[in-house]
C-alpha cells in the first residue's frame, strides 16, 4: 500500500485547498421600473415592484 514519504506542509495543503473557497459576486439586474439593481427574483427595495405589479408601498 502507498504511503508518503514525507509530511505534507500546512502551508501546501492550504494551497492546495484555497481555491475551492473563493467568493463569487452575486448576480446582479436592473429592476424594469425605477432601473435600481438587486437581485433576481426579489421585489426591488427602491420601488417595491416585482413583475411589474406594485407589492410593497414605498414612500418617497
Amino acid at each position: 500500500m502507498a504511503v508518503p514519504k514525507r509530511k505534507i506542509s500546512k502551508a501546501r495543503r492550504n494551497k492546495r485547498r484555497s481555491s475551492v473557497w473563493k467568493l463569487t459576486a452575486p448576480a446582479l439586474t436592473k429592476c424594469t421600473k425605477c432601473g435600481a439593481y438587486n437581485m433576481p427574483h426579489r421585489v426591488c427595495s427602491e420601488c417595491g415592484y416585482y413583475d411589474g405589479k406594485e407589492v410593497i408601498k414605498v414612500e418617497a
